[in-house]
Protein backbone atom coordinates (compact mmCIF):
# COMPACT_ATOMS: atom_id res chain seq x y z
CA UNK A 1 0.00 0.00 0.00
CA UNK A 2 1.02 3.68 0.08
CA UNK A 3 1.81 6.88 1.78
CA UNK A 4 -0.75 9.63 0.49
CA UNK A 5 -1.04 12.60 0.72
CA UNK A 6 -3.84 14.05 0.60
CA UNK A 7 -3.49 18.52 0.00
CA UNK A 8 -7.22 19.90 1.25
CA UNK A 9 -8.15 16.37 2.90
CA UNK A 10 -11.08 17.91 4.96
CA UNK A 11 -13.03 19.29 2.50
CA UNK A 12 -15.38 18.79 -0.41
CA UNK A 13 -13.89 15.64 -2.15
CA UNK A 14 -11.45 15.04 1.16
CA UNK A 15 -14.04 14.42 3.57
CA UNK A 16 -15.06 11.14 1.79
CA UNK A 17 -11.29 10.42 0.01
CA UNK A 18 -9.34 10.15 3.05
CA UNK A 19 -11.62 7.35 4.87
CA UNK A 20 -12.02 5.55 1.89
CA UNK A 21 -8.39 5.33 1.15
CA UNK A 22 -7.37 4.50 5.14
CA UNK A 23 -10.17 1.39 4.66
CA UNK A 24 -8.07 0.97 1.50
CA UNK A 25 -5.23 -0.01 3.87
CA UNK A 26 -3.18 2.90 2.53
CA UNK A 27 -0.90 5.36 5.09
CA UNK A 28 -2.82 8.34 4.94
CA UNK A 29 -1.57 12.41 5.94
CA UNK A 30 -3.98 14.96 4.95
CA UNK A 31 -2.76 18.59 4.24
CA UNK A 32 -5.06 21.70 5.69
CA UNK A 33 -4.92 25.47 6.38
CA UNK A 34 -5.84 24.45 9.94
CA UNK A 35 -7.36 22.28 11.66
CA UNK A 36 -10.33 21.21 10.61
CA UNK A 37 -13.18 19.24 11.21
CA UNK A 38 -14.49 16.67 8.42
CA UNK A 39 -17.63 17.74 6.87
CA UNK A 40 -18.79 13.77 7.36
CA UNK A 41 -17.23 12.18 10.25
CA UNK A 42 -15.89 8.81 9.93
CA UNK A 43 -13.76 6.36 12.42
CA UNK A 44 -11.10 6.28 9.73
CA UNK A 45 -9.79 10.22 10.78
CA UNK A 46 -8.51 8.20 14.06
CA UNK A 47 -6.02 7.01 11.72
CA UNK A 48 -4.70 9.77 9.64
CA UNK A 49 -1.81 12.32 10.13
CA UNK A 50 -3.14 15.98 9.56
CA UNK A 51 -0.41 18.28 8.68
CA UNK A 52 -1.19 22.03 9.30
CA UNK A 53 0.11 24.12 5.77
CA UNK A 54 -1.27 27.46 4.47
CA UNK A 55 -0.91 27.07 0.84
CA UNK A 56 -0.65 30.55 -0.17
CA UNK A 57 1.74 31.44 3.02
CA UNK A 58 4.02 28.65 1.35
CA UNK A 59 3.64 29.55 -1.65
CA UNK A 60 4.20 33.21 -1.39
CA UNK A 61 8.10 31.72 0.51
CA UNK A 62 8.44 28.96 -2.70
CA UNK A 63 7.94 26.33 -0.11
CA UNK A 64 5.11 24.44 -0.52
CA UNK A 65 6.16 21.88 -2.80
CA UNK A 66 9.30 21.05 -0.12
CA UNK A 67 7.01 20.86 2.24
CA UNK A 68 4.68 18.37 0.33
CA UNK A 69 8.08 16.23 -0.62
CA UNK A 70 9.67 16.22 2.62
CA UNK A 71 6.61 14.25 3.77
CA UNK A 72 7.72 11.43 1.45
CA UNK A 73 4.87 11.06 -0.30
CA UNK A 74 4.27 7.74 -2.78
CA UNK A 75 1.06 9.75 -3.97
CA UNK A 76 -0.03 13.13 -3.95
CA UNK A 77 -3.65 14.29 -4.53
CA UNK A 78 -4.00 17.78 -4.81
CA UNK A 79 -8.01 18.95 -4.59
CA UNK A 80 -6.85 22.84 -4.19
CA UNK A 81 -4.95 23.79 -6.84
CA UNK A 82 -6.35 26.96 -8.55
CA UNK A 83 -3.56 28.49 -10.78
CA UNK A 84 -1.03 27.57 -13.19
CA UNK A 85 2.34 29.27 -10.80
CA UNK A 86 1.12 27.07 -8.08
CA UNK A 87 1.32 23.65 -10.21
CA UNK A 88 4.51 24.17 -11.64
CA UNK A 89 5.78 24.89 -7.79
CA UNK A 90 4.69 21.31 -7.14
CA UNK A 91 5.26 19.72 -9.56
CA UNK A 92 8.89 20.63 -10.17
CA UNK A 93 9.50 19.78 -6.31
CA UNK A 94 7.85 16.10 -6.74
CA UNK A 95 9.79 15.90 -9.89
CA UNK A 96 11.17 11.70 -9.91
CA UNK A 97 10.01 11.47 -6.23
CA UNK A 98 6.34 10.48 -6.40
CA UNK A 99 4.68 7.49 -7.75
CA UNK A 100 1.35 9.27 -8.82
CA UNK A 101 0.44 12.63 -8.50
CA UNK A 102 -3.52 13.48 -9.21
CA UNK A 103 -5.06 16.73 -9.22
CA UNK A 104 -8.92 18.04 -8.84
CA UNK A 105 -9.57 19.88 -12.20
CA UNK A 106 -13.70 20.88 -12.99
CA UNK A 107 -16.17 20.08 -15.82
CA UNK A 108 -15.54 24.06 -16.63
CA UNK A 109 -12.66 23.43 -18.72
CA UNK A 110 -15.05 22.75 -21.62
CA UNK A 111 -16.94 25.50 -20.97
CA UNK A 112 -19.56 25.29 -24.26
CA UNK A 113 -19.84 21.96 -26.05
CA UNK A 114 -20.80 21.44 -29.47
CA UNK A 115 -22.39 17.85 -28.33
CA UNK A 116 -23.80 16.00 -25.38
CA UNK A 117 -22.70 14.67 -23.01
CA UNK A 118 -19.60 15.58 -23.43
CA UNK A 119 -16.45 12.93 -23.48
CA UNK A 120 -12.40 13.94 -22.38
CA UNK A 121 -11.65 13.92 -25.98
CA UNK A 122 -14.04 17.64 -26.72
CA UNK A 123 -11.93 20.42 -27.31
CA UNK A 124 -11.93 22.56 -24.33
CA UNK A 125 -13.48 26.47 -24.58
CA UNK A 126 -12.89 27.36 -21.24
CA UNK A 127 -14.00 30.86 -20.37
CA UNK A 128 -13.91 32.97 -17.15
CA UNK A 129 -10.96 33.01 -14.71
CA UNK A 130 -11.33 29.57 -12.64
CA UNK A 131 -11.89 27.64 -16.07
CA UNK A 132 -9.10 29.49 -17.76
CA UNK A 133 -6.92 28.54 -14.81
CA UNK A 134 -7.72 25.04 -14.64
CA UNK A 135 -7.27 24.11 -17.92
CA UNK A 136 -4.27 25.76 -18.15
CA UNK A 137 -3.28 23.69 -15.29
CA UNK A 138 -4.64 20.26 -16.66
CA UNK A 139 -2.85 20.71 -20.24
CA UNK A 140 0.15 20.90 -18.31
CA UNK A 141 0.15 18.37 -15.67
CA UNK A 142 -1.32 16.34 -19.24
CA UNK A 143 1.69 17.65 -21.25
CA UNK A 144 4.65 16.61 -19.11
CA UNK A 145 2.99 13.39 -18.87
CA UNK A 146 3.20 12.66 -22.19
CA UNK A 147 6.67 14.40 -22.71
CA UNK A 148 8.56 13.30 -19.15
CA UNK A 149 6.82 10.84 -18.05
CA UNK A 150 5.36 12.76 -15.05
CA UNK A 151 2.78 10.51 -13.89
CA UNK A 152 0.21 13.15 -13.72
CA UNK A 153 -3.92 12.15 -13.71
CA UNK A 154 -6.70 14.89 -13.76
CA UNK A 155 -10.07 14.45 -12.60
CA UNK A 156 -13.00 17.07 -13.35
CA UNK A 157 -16.10 17.08 -10.98
CA UNK A 158 -18.64 18.71 -11.88
CA UNK A 159 -21.28 20.29 -9.41
CA UNK A 160 -20.38 18.69 -6.02
CA UNK A 161 -23.12 18.06 -3.61
CA UNK A 162 -23.49 16.03 -0.52
CA UNK A 163 -24.62 16.51 3.14
CA UNK A 164 -22.96 19.57 4.63
CA UNK A 165 -22.96 21.55 0.90
CA UNK A 166 -25.99 24.00 -0.47
CA UNK A 167 -26.14 21.98 -3.89
CA UNK A 168 -27.01 23.93 -7.17
CA UNK A 169 -30.49 24.56 -6.96
CA UNK A 170 -33.30 24.48 -9.88
CA UNK A 171 -32.55 28.19 -10.64
CA UNK A 172 -28.54 27.75 -11.04
CA UNK A 173 -27.32 29.53 -8.14
CA UNK A 174 -27.05 28.00 -4.26
CA UNK A 175 -29.60 30.15 -2.58
CA UNK A 176 -31.67 27.57 -0.05
CA UNK A 177 -34.53 29.84 0.10
CA UNK A 178 -35.55 28.48 -3.49
CA UNK A 179 -35.86 24.91 -2.06
CA UNK A 180 -38.02 26.50 0.85
CA UNK A 181 -40.04 28.15 -1.24
CA UNK A 182 -40.51 24.43 -3.43
CA UNK A 183 -41.02 22.82 0.16
CA UNK A 184 -43.73 25.15 0.10
CA UNK A 185 -45.43 24.79 -3.26
CA UNK A 186 -44.52 28.67 -3.93
CA UNK A 187 -44.60 29.68 -7.65
CA UNK A 188 -41.06 29.46 -9.13
CA UNK A 189 -39.95 31.35 -11.93
CA UNK A 190 -37.37 30.03 -13.85
CA UNK A 191 -35.14 31.61 -16.64
CA UNK A 192 -35.77 31.21 -20.59
CA UNK A 193 -37.65 27.91 -21.04
CA UNK A 194 -35.80 26.27 -18.15
CA UNK A 195 -33.92 23.47 -20.37
CA UNK A 196 -30.62 24.32 -19.32
CA UNK A 197 -28.51 21.57 -18.15
CA UNK A 198 -26.62 21.31 -15.28
CA UNK A 199 -24.54 18.49 -14.02
CA UNK A 200 -24.35 17.19 -9.99
CA UNK A 201 -22.18 14.63 -8.64
CA UNK A 202 -22.16 13.03 -5.20
CA UNK A 203 -18.44 14.23 -3.35
CA UNK A 204 -18.35 10.25 -2.90
CA UNK A 205 -18.71 9.42 -6.02
CA UNK A 206 -15.73 11.80 -7.16
CA UNK A 207 -13.81 10.16 -4.41
CA UNK A 208 -14.61 7.06 -5.61
CA UNK A 209 -12.68 8.10 -9.12
CA UNK A 210 -9.92 9.30 -7.29
CA UNK A 211 -9.54 6.42 -5.30
CA UNK A 212 -9.66 3.65 -8.44
CA UNK A 213 -7.49 6.18 -10.06
CA UNK A 214 -4.92 5.55 -7.23
CA UNK A 215 -5.83 1.83 -7.22
CA UNK A 216 -5.53 2.04 -11.72
CA UNK A 217 -2.62 3.19 -11.53
CA UNK A 218 -1.39 2.09 -15.31
CA UNK A 219 -5.10 2.78 -16.61
CA UNK A 220 -4.96 6.27 -15.02
CA UNK A 221 -1.59 8.09 -15.81
CA UNK A 222 -1.28 10.78 -18.66
CA UNK A 223 -5.18 10.91 -18.49
CA UNK A 224 -7.74 12.67 -17.75
CA UNK A 225 -11.73 11.60 -16.32
CA UNK A 226 -14.96 13.43 -15.92
CA UNK A 227 -16.58 13.05 -12.57
CA UNK A 228 -20.17 13.63 -12.52
CA UNK A 229 -23.56 11.61 -11.97
CA UNK A 230 -24.95 9.56 -14.47
CA UNK A 231 -27.06 11.94 -16.30
CA UNK A 232 -27.23 15.76 -16.30
CA UNK A 233 -30.47 17.36 -15.67
CA UNK A 234 -32.32 21.05 -17.01
CA UNK A 235 -33.74 23.16 -14.55
CA UNK A 236 -37.57 22.72 -15.70
CA UNK A 237 -36.73 18.90 -14.49
CA UNK A 238 -34.63 19.65 -11.65
CA UNK A 239 -37.84 22.12 -9.81
CA UNK A 240 -40.40 19.97 -11.01
CA UNK A 241 -38.66 16.79 -9.25
CA UNK A 242 -38.20 18.42 -6.32
CA UNK A 243 -41.71 19.92 -6.36
CA UNK A 244 -42.76 16.54 -6.07
CA UNK A 245 -40.23 15.06 -3.76
CA UNK A 246 -41.59 17.96 -1.26
CA UNK A 247 -45.15 16.34 -1.76
CA UNK A 248 -46.30 19.39 -3.87
CA UNK A 249 -47.51 20.27 -7.60
CA UNK A 250 -45.22 21.52 -9.44
CA UNK A 251 -46.06 25.66 -10.35
CA UNK A 252 -43.08 26.78 -12.57
CA UNK A 253 -43.26 29.68 -14.75
CA UNK A 254 -40.57 31.08 -16.83
CA UNK A 255 -38.94 34.76 -18.16
CA UNK A 256 -36.38 35.63 -20.78
CA UNK A 257 -33.05 35.74 -18.90
CA UNK A 258 -32.98 39.43 -19.29
CA UNK A 259 -36.07 40.46 -17.47
CA UNK A 260 -35.59 37.31 -15.62
CA UNK A 261 -32.25 38.69 -13.86
CA UNK A 262 -33.60 42.22 -12.89
CA UNK A 263 -35.63 40.44 -10.19
CA UNK A 264 -32.90 38.58 -8.62
CA UNK A 265 -29.95 39.36 -6.52
CA UNK A 266 -27.26 40.21 -8.68
CA UNK A 267 -24.90 37.65 -7.45
CA UNK A 268 -27.52 35.17 -7.80
CA UNK A 269 -28.10 36.11 -11.24
CA UNK A 270 -24.39 35.84 -12.11
CA UNK A 271 -23.94 32.23 -10.62
CA UNK A 272 -26.96 31.15 -12.76
CA UNK A 273 -25.19 32.74 -15.54
CA UNK A 274 -22.41 30.99 -15.27
CA UNK A 275 -23.92 27.80 -14.78
CA UNK A 276 -26.63 27.87 -17.76
CA UNK A 277 -24.30 29.76 -19.74
CA UNK A 278 -22.11 26.31 -19.71
CA UNK A 279 -25.24 24.13 -19.57
CA UNK A 280 -22.68 21.14 -18.61
CA UNK A 281 -23.67 17.41 -19.63
CA UNK A 282 -21.12 15.04 -19.70
CA UNK A 283 -20.10 11.35 -19.80
CA UNK A 284 -18.25 9.14 -17.22
CA UNK A 285 -18.32 5.98 -19.97
CA UNK A 286 -14.20 6.85 -20.05
CA UNK A 287 -14.01 6.32 -15.72
CA UNK A 288 -16.72 3.15 -16.02
CA UNK A 289 -14.22 1.73 -18.65
CA UNK A 290 -10.77 2.45 -17.86
CA UNK A 291 -11.26 2.84 -13.86
CA UNK A 292 -13.87 0.49 -13.44
CA UNK A 293 -16.05 3.43 -11.84
CA UNK A 294 -19.52 2.68 -10.58
CA UNK A 295 -21.38 5.47 -9.64
CA UNK A 296 -23.90 5.41 -5.94
CA UNK A 297 -25.59 8.40 -6.37
CA UNK A 298 -27.95 9.18 -9.40
CA UNK A 299 -28.22 13.17 -9.83
CA UNK A 300 -31.36 13.20 -7.86
CA UNK A 301 -30.48 10.99 -5.16
CA UNK A 302 -27.52 13.15 -4.34
CA UNK A 303 -29.18 16.28 -4.49
CA UNK A 304 -32.20 14.78 -2.21
CA UNK A 305 -29.70 13.45 0.45
CA UNK A 306 -27.76 17.04 0.48
CA UNK A 307 -31.18 18.70 0.80
CA UNK A 308 -32.29 16.29 3.80
CA UNK A 309 -29.46 17.25 5.52
CA UNK A 310 -30.39 20.59 5.16
CA UNK A 311 -33.77 20.88 6.09
CA UNK A 312 -32.57 18.52 9.79
CA UNK A 313 -30.17 22.06 9.78
CA UNK A 314 -33.30 23.90 9.52
CA UNK A 315 -31.69 26.24 6.50
CA UNK A 316 -34.34 25.08 4.04
CA UNK A 317 -37.66 25.32 6.29
CA UNK A 318 -41.07 23.69 4.96
CA UNK A 319 -43.00 26.72 6.74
Amino acid sequence: MARVVVIGGSGHVGTYLVPRLVDAGHEVISVSRGKATPYTPHAAWERVEQVVLDRDVAERDGAFGGAIAALEPDVVVDLICFTLDSARELVEALRGRVQHLLHCGTIWVYGHNATVPATEDHPLNPYGTYGVQKAAIETYLLDEARRTGLPATVIRPGHICGPGWVPLNPAGHFDPEIFSRIARGEELVLPNLGLETVHHVHADDVAQIFERAIAGWGAAVGEAFNAVSPQAVNLRGYAEHMYRWFGQEPRVKFQPLDQWSVAQDPDDARATLDHIGRSPSHSIEKAVRLLGHTPRYSTFAAIEESVTRLLADGRVRRD
